[in-house]
């Protein structure tokens, strides 16, 4: 038990950028409809590799991202906030989880499963438009920052080879 509430209300969901441009007719539907959890601190929410169908957002607490490389090392990768969410990607694509995700704090965390998703479709399917755009806009935002990260570091290791190539002055 984290002393969490283990719901969420109109006004926390309307304070997250998912569900920006959403009326109160259909945030109180998604409120009373979506499961809320509450994990303690150190848990795993799920594991890179796990095949899924649903996505969470983070109301309360604070939570890491890990990917593996492939000389078996966990890296994090980012780190989320209230506000935050993630595991976007499996409502997406339905392809398994690209990384792992891990509470550092005690959590409260909405899950949005693929099935609802497709019941605010059939209940009103603009909020539904809304969502998905307000998904294509982050995983957008999130796609520039990776690019600005892979060519920061691909200048720099270019930097250090051409550095260690270039002759010896004298």
């Amino acid at each position: 038990m984290t002393g969490l509430p283990s719901s969420v209300d109109v006004t926390e969901l309307r304070n997250i950028g998912l569900f920006g441009a959403l009326s109160d007719e259909v945030l109180a539907h998604l409120a009373a409809s979506l499961t809320v959890s509450t994990p303690p601190a150190g848990t795993v929410v799920f594991r890179e590799g796990d095949d899924a169908r649903d996505m969470f957002v983070l109301v309360n607490g604070e939570l890491e991202v890990l990917k593996r490389s492939h000389r078996g090392i966990d890296a994090r990768v980012a780190m989320l906030g209230p506000g935050d969410w993630f595991g976007e990607m499996s409502v997406v694509d339905v392809q398994a989880r690209s990384a792992t995700v891990r509470t550092l704090a005690p959590s409260r965390l909405v899950r949005i499963t693929t099935a609802d998703l497709d019941a605010l479709y059939r209940y009103d399917v603009k909020s539904y438009a809304i969502i998905v755009l307000n998904l294509a806009r982050e995983l957008s935002r999130r796609l520039r920052v990776a690019d600005g990260i892979l060519a920061d570091f691909i200048a720099n290791v270019l930097d250090s080879y051409l550095v260690r190539r270039s002759p010896a002055a004298g």
